[in-house]
């Protein structure tokens, strides 16, 4: 049920990364190439952190990457206006594919999933707990936007500290994924800056510990503690329902789902996603208690 709510959600937040006209206002802010508005727009609950902390929190990224960006963003905007623009944007994305405050079970979605996202243990979730600290929206499109935001960085902080505790570092766990074959591995190498060095360095590294091939397939070891590290992630993000009893959960689902289909339906959200989405069940919009 977790995950099954983790493809819910994700796809209100990630709007954000991939609608144009969010990247067309960063890029009216000055933030040139995608990156520099993405780490602008995603760190800025954490304040002026510097580029050491951006990168220890997102996890995955190079710091090499992460420094080309930060601090120089904030000589463009500052983190309010930031997380005022990305807000913003997202729920301007929203909108344009027919979502309103006056959609159907609209309002009842942001309310349960706030109550989720408000009760939600924040305890060694540094990302979760800077969202958390904002102000809470007063309309019910922008609060579902900021509680989806809030249970992902949440689920996210989760899987960080479940891989942090299996000895995966951010860089080989984007080897693990596409080990897995959740993403395509051109895709990630793409989309999280690898040189074919870094990425069969990453290779040999989880291969000495029995968990790869040398052709960066799963070995049976491999394939046990991913599955260990995807359960124990569902497990501690099933803390964000601990406030809502059974009938609220299903309530919750029956109202986002098709809240989600719509989202998809826009046509914005890209079929491959580091998130790796899956789209398979959003026909049924019970909770499956």
């Amino acid at each position: 049920m977790a995950r099954r709510f983790f493809d819910r959600y994700e796809p209100v937040h990630g709007i954000t990364y991939f609608a144009p006209g969010v990247r067309t206002a960063l890029d009216a802010m000055g933030f040139v190439g995608f990156w520099r508005g993405y780490f602008a727009a995603r760190s800025a609950p954490l304040g002026r952190a510097p580029a050491e902390v951006v990168a220890a929190v997102f996890y995955n990224f190079s710091a090499e990457r992460v420094r080309k960006a930060v601090p120089a963003i904030w000589d463009i905007a500052t983190p309010a206006d930031m997380v005022a623009v990305r807000s913003d944007t997202a729920v301007a994305a929203l909108r344009g594919y027919g979502l309103s405050d006056e959609t159907p079970g609209l309002a009842e979605a942001a309310e349960l999933a706030g109550v989720a996202a408000r009760n939600a243990p924040p305890d060694g979730r540094p990302l979760f707990a800077a969202n958390l600290a904002l102000e809470w929206p007063d309309t019910p499109l922008t609060s579902l936007w900021h509680a989806t935001t809030l249970l992902r960085e949440h689920r996210g902080d989760g899987h960080v500290a479940t891989l942090v505790s299996e000895g995966i570092s951010g860089r080989e766990s984007n080897v693990f994924h596409v080990a897995a074959g959740a993403v395509p591995a051109d895709f990630i190498k793409r989309s999280r800056d690898y040189s074919d060095e870094e990425w069969d360095a990453c290779v040999r590294s989880l291969g000495e510990r029995g968990l790869l091939t040398p052709t960066c397939t799963l070995t049976d070891a491999g394939r046990a503690l991913k599955e260990h590290i995807e359960l124990r992630t569902d497990t501690l993000a099933l803390g964000a329902l601990s406030a809502l009893d059974d009938a609220a959960v299903e309530r919750l689902f029956q109202a986002l789902t098709p809240i989600t289909r719509q989202v998809i339906a826009g046509g914005d959200l890209p079929a491959t996603t580091p998130m790796a989405l899956r789209r398979d069940d959003l026909d049924d919009n019970a909770a499956g208690l």
